[in-house]
């Protein structure tokens, strides 16, 4: 069996995601071929970019199916966990349905001080299952997104920026998180190690 996968596809961030784990001593193969995801102890779907097109490139190689039926643990980072939603707003598209949360747009509306996309550090609490082992509630993490998802019954983080967001979600094998834990000091760095020990 692999040991890490890295699902290539066309939106980026995958090489600072390999240094992060390079940094915590576990290697990963970055590929789209769909026997090696299928075989690997877990999974990570990083990404920076957008949605629609991010998800034809997805459905043109079947691998929305296939991330989808994936029953070993699964880490979508930024782009990562909206794609697992069930939809986003930015270019009105249907995501992967794994959570049920809506991705929808910031809008700054009253709060004209905070810019959109947010973009820096913020707070993560409300912190919830193995993933967050041994992180401190109110924790920074680095974040960089137009889009948030919901809060809802996946949510196992919250962050408040203009409104209280899910900055982390949880259902069954599959895991999301909003900010960039690549880039998150040890706080990130203490969460891509828990990742690796959930079986």
């Amino acid at each position: 069996m692999n040991n890490t996968v890295i699902i290539k596809y066309n939106a980026g961030n995958i090489r600072s995601v390999l240094f992060a784990l390079e940094r915590i001593g576990a290697e990963a193969l970055v590929t789209d071929e769909p026997e090696k995801i299928l075989s690997a102890e877990r999974v990570i779907f990083p990404g920076v970019g957008e949605a629609s097109s991010a998800m034809d490139y997805l459905r043109e190689r079947k691998l929305d199916q296939l991330i989808t039926g994936l029953r070993q643990p699964v880490l979508g980072i930024c782009l990562g966990l909206q794609l697992m939603c069930k939809h986003s707003e930015e270019n009105d598209t249907a995501c992967l349905g794994i959570f049920d949360e809506m991705v929808r747009k910031f809008n700054p509306g009253t709060a004209r001080d905070l810019k959109v996309p947010q973009i820096g550090w913020n707070t993560i609490s409300g912190l919830r299952t193995a993933l967050f082992e041994g992180v401190d509630e109110n924790s920074y993490c680095y974040f960089v997104h137009g889009y948030y998802a919901a809060t809802g019954s996946d949510t196992i983080a919250r962050t408040g920026y203009i409104l209280p967001y899910s900055s982390a979600l949880h259902r069954k094998n599959f895991y999301g998180v909003q900010f960039h834990p690549e880039k998150s000091a040890d706080t990130g760095e203490r969460i891509l190690r828990n990742f690796m020990k959930i079986q």
